[in-house]
């Protein structure tokens, strides 16, 4: 078998009889996850629903999702890859340190049995959540799942799909991909894209201080980022594109006020599994758009002078 880890929430509910949720809490923070995709859901293969498959969640502590599932993994904070590295030598038979393995706060037979269930499922999906990508490891645990997910492959069909936070976070990853090559941790400071998360990535960047201006775009990072980070977008000039007033555009130097997109402004979103929709405004605003703002914010940078000799026009961005 092939080692695509990606698929449609679609896919999901018509075929997953294990559904893996890895340090997140949809109960809470996506709760029409479980009723209109994953476990709840009667689909072509699984036509019981919920009596076909099989919850596992696996987080730090017990969480209301702990509720719905038939499994709950208690690792110990900052453990998940090591729990990870474990289950990819497990899947391939080879033998583990029961020291490493008590490090995590799992038994080996806890780990055995999920290991069992991964190999005799017929289709399988990790979904993760901050708990895995934005603790301890970052991204690095992030791909040691996808990893796992792909060597899955070799026994049945498994994906992974991260479990987004804000509407249309999947968008941002999805045009900076198709238009650099790369999802995130972008740098454009030489002309082209250079990707190194945790070098430039925006936390990273507002944290040493790297960056003497931000322009903030349909996002709050004020609200959920490091105080650290906070603490330099406050002193920085900051602008801020966004319908209302939030967290950050009340630290911001400038706040443009936006049309609503969905509401009073057309375009394109995408849904977690990178399904795009189109969306058509039903009302008229007396706001331009992120991208109408945008444009002429290009066309007024475009007629200044190059800040740097031998820069032919080029637009520095990090």
């Amino acid at each position: 078998m092939g080692g695509k880890v990606s698929c449609t929430l679609g896919e999901v509910k018509n075929r997953a009889d294990l559904i893996i949720y890895w340090g997140g809490n949809p109960a809470e923070c996506h709760p029409r996850h479980f009723t209109k995709y994953t476990i709840m859901q009667k689909g072509k293969y699984v036509p019981n629903g919920r009596k076909d498959r099989t919850m596992v969640l696996v987080d730090i502590r017990e969480t209301p999702s702990a509720k719905a599932a038939d499994i709950f993994l208690q690792v110990r904070p900052t453990k998940d890859f090591e729990v990870i590295t474990l289950l990819r030598a497990m899947i391939k038979d080879q033998p583990v340190d029961e020291a490493a393995v008590a490090e995590t706060g799992l038994s080996l037979e806890q780990l055995r049995d999920l290991v069992a269930r991964m190999k005799a499922c017929k289709f399988g999906v990790f979904f993760f959540g901050m708990g895995l990508s934005m603790t301890r490891g970052k991204h690095m645990n992030s791909a040691a799942l996808l990893t796992l997910a792909a060597e899955m492959n070799a026994f049945t069909k498994f994906v992974a799909m991260p479990m987004r936070g804000h509407g249309n976070v999947t968008g941002g990853d999805v045009i900076l991909r198709y238009t650099t090559g790369y999802p995130f941790g972008i740098s454009l400071s030489r002309g082209y894209p250079r990707f190194n998360p945790g070098e430039f990535s925006t936390i990273d960047l507002l944290i040493r201080g790297d960056c003497d201006a931000a322009l903030i775009l349909g996002a709050d990072p004020g609200a959920t980022m490091p105080q650290p980070a906070i603490e330099h977008l406050k002193r920085i000039p900051t602008i801020v594109l966004d319908p209302k007033v939030t967290h950050t555009s009340r630290l911001a130097r400038v706040h443009i006020t936006t049309a609503a997109t969905g509401i009073s402004a057309g375009g394109t979103v995408y849904r977690m599994d990178e399904i795009p929709l189109p969306l058509r405004p039903p009302l008229k605003g007396p706001y331009p758009t992120d991208e109408e703002v945008i444009r002429r914010i290009r066309e007024a940078v475009a007629k200044k002078a190059d800040w740097m000799p031998g820069m032919n026009g080029v637009v520095a961005a990090a």
